[in-house]
Parts: C-alpha cells; sequence; structure tokens
C-alpha cells in the first residue's frame, strides 16, 4: 500500500488573494473556491495547490516548501518579484546547481532553480 500526494496546502488568511497569485504565476486556474474559506489552484503539472483560511497562520520558516523549476530561472525570478514575490536568498556556490529562495506575499518560502 502506499499514499499519493493529491495536493499541497498553505494556511491563509485570504485565500482568494494567495490563491489567484499562485494561479497566474503557476499558469494554472481556480477550481474549487469553498465560499472562500478553502480555494485550489490546478496547475498544468497536475499538482493542486490548496489555499485554507485561517485565522492565524504559524509564524516563523515554513517547514515545507515548492521547489519549482524553469528553463531560464534568472528570468522567472525577476518575472516573479516583479509579480509581488521577495527575494529571500540565492545560492550559488556550487557552480553544477543553484537555486533562489524567494517568499510569496504571504511570507511562503519556496525555490526557484533549473528545469526539473
Amino acid at each position: 500500500m502506499s499514499i499519493n500526494i493529491g495536493q499541497v496546502s498553505f494556511d491563509t488568511t485570504d485565500p482568494r488573494r494567495l490563491a489567484a497569485w499562485w494561479a497566474e504565476q503557476t499558469g494554472g486556474q481556480i477550481v474549487n473556491d469553498m465560499e472562500g474559506f478553502f480555494v485550489v489552484v490546478a496547475t498544468p503539472t497536475g499538482l493542486n495547490l490548496g489555499f485554507q483560511k485561517v485565522a492565524d497562520p504559524t509564524p516563523g520558516k515554513n517547514k515545507l516548501h515548492l521547489d519549482t523549476g524553469a528553463d531560464d530561472p534568472a528570468a522567472e525570478v525577476e518575472r516573479l518579484v516583479a509579480a509581488g514575490a521577495q527575494l529571500v536568498a540565492v545560492h550559488d556556490e556550487n557552480p553544477a546547481f543553484g537555486w533562489t529562495v524567494l517568499a510569496d506575499p504571504d511570507g511562503n518560502q519556496f525555490c526557484v532553480a533549473g528545469a526539473h
């Protein structure tokens, strides 16, 4: 027996706003809006992102984060920052593999690297 990962969910005080941001950034679309309490984005990769309304999101660094890939990571980082992401860190010490850590408008961190 095994489990399947169907979705990665985020706690947020404004699910509709954050879901719209992630839908735009991933080329996905909102496929379910449960009265603003829980909103689901289907991404082109098949992974769903869920956004659940909570009164008080957990503070501090998130323990789970998304690793994203792009054909042109530098251009994608620039686009994401222009769309409202915040630059957290650039990891380029290894010439074979580098990545950039960003935070979405709610502060959830995610990474951008070369295409996976």
